[in-house]
C-alpha cells in the first residue's frame, strides 16, 4: 500500500494497471517474480497490488473518478507521510471516513493453525467484506434515485413480490414519505412501503424520522414498511420501531449490502471453488 500511494502521490488520475508496474518497480520486484501467478492464472504481483488499491480506496486514502483509476486524496498524503516505510491494515482505520474496524475480517497471526476449509471460508468472508465496503460506497455515491430502485431490486430479489407482483418506486418529490411501493400479488393486495435514505455511512438515524415513516405509513393505510439505508439506527429507533403496532423492518448499511450480496443483487460472481472430501461410503 506504502508504493502504491507513493505513486499517486503526484495527484494525477493513474489507471490500476500502471501503479501496480510502478509500485512493483518501487519494491524491486524482479521480471522473473513477476511471472509467477496465482491459482486463478493472475499474475501474483498485480493481484497483490490490486488487493492494496482497493484497501486504500475503502479506508478513504485514494478515490477513484473512473473504473481502474485512482487518484490521491488528503488522508492517504498523510497516511503515506505516517507511514512512509509501510502500510497495515491496522493503520487504516485511524484516517478519518475509514472504513470501521468492524466491518473487516482480520486473518489469525498464525493461518496455519486453520484447516484448508476453514482458511477457505476466511478468504471468502474477507471478500465479502470488502465487495459490501465497495457496494455502499458505489450506492452512496450515485443519486437517490439510482438507490431508491436498488432498494426495490434487492426487495424483489429476495422475492417479496412474489410470482406476479410488481414494485414501483413513487416521485421523488411529494412522495409523502414513501419511496417505494411493493405489490406482493398482481392484483395489489398485499403491499409493502418502502422508504430509501442515502445517508452518510457514518450517520446515526434517530427515533423522529422512523416516527415520521410510521406516520406515512399510517397516512396510507398501511400496515408493514421497509426503511433501508446506507447508514445505522440508533438504539432508540430500533426500540421505537419494535414498539408500534405497525409491522417496520429497519434494515442498515451493512445488513443491506450483505443482503444484496447473498441474493445476487449489484454484484456478480467472478469464479466458483469446489471444495471435495474422501468418500466414506466408496471404500466401505
Amino acid at each position: 500500500m506504502a508504493p502504491a500511494l507513493q505513486v499517486l502521490l503526484d495527484g494525477e488520475v493513474h489507471r490500476a494497471r500502471d501503479i501496480c508496474a510502478s509500485a512493483a518497480d518501487l519494491l524491486g520486484v524482479s521480471a522473473e517474480e513477476r511471472l509467477e501467478t496465482i491459482p486463478s492464472g493472475q499474475q501474483r504481483y498485480r493481484n497483490r497490488a490490486n488487493w492494496a488499491l482497493s484497501y486504500l480506496y475503502r479506508a478513504g486514502a485514494a478515490e477513484r473518478p473512473v473504473r481502474g483509476h485512482y487518484r490521491i486524496t488528503d488522508a492517504g498524503r498523510k497516511l503515506c507521510t505516517d507511514h512512509p516505510h509501510g502500510i497495515k491494515e491496522k493503520d487504516l482505520p485511524s484516517i478519518d471516513g475509514a472504513v470501521p474496524p468492524s466491518t473487516v475480517v482480520d486473518p489469525p497471526d498464525d493461518l496455519t493453525e486453520l484447516d484448508p476449509v476453514e482458511q477457505v471460508s476466511l478468504g471468502v468472508e474477507r471478500l465479502h467484506s470488502a465487495v459490501a465496503t465497495d457496494l455502499l460506497n458505489r450506492l452512496h455515491a450515485n443519486e437517490p434515485a439510482f438507490f431508491e430502485q436498488a432498494v426495490l431490486d434487492l426487495i424483489m430479489a429476495m422475492g417479496y413480490g412474489g410470482a406476479e407482483g410488481t414494485a414501483t418506486r413513487t416521485q421523488l418529490s411529494n412522495d409523502g414519505g414513501i419511496d417505494g411501493i411493493v405489490d406482493q400479488n398482481a392484483l395489489g393486495l398485499s403491499r409493502i412501503y418502502v422508504q430509501a435514505k442515502r445517508y452518510a455511512l457514518d450517520s446515526t438515524i434517530d427515533r423522529p424520522t422512523i416516527q415520521a415513516f410510521v406516520g406515512a405509513l399510517h397516512g396510507n393505510q398501511a400496515n408493514q414498511g421497509v426503511f433501508i439505508t446506507t447508514a445505522r439506527f440508533s438504539s432508540g429507533a430500533r426500540a421505537y420501531a419494535d414498539s408500534v403496532p405497525t409491522r417496520v423492518v429497519l434494515i442498515d448499511g451493512k445488513r443491506m449490502a450483505s443482503l444484496m450480496i447473498r441474493y445476487g443483487v449489484g454484484v456478480q460472481v467472478n469464479q466458483t471453488v469446489h471444495i471435495v472430501e474422501v468418500d466414506e461410503d466408496f471404500f466401505e
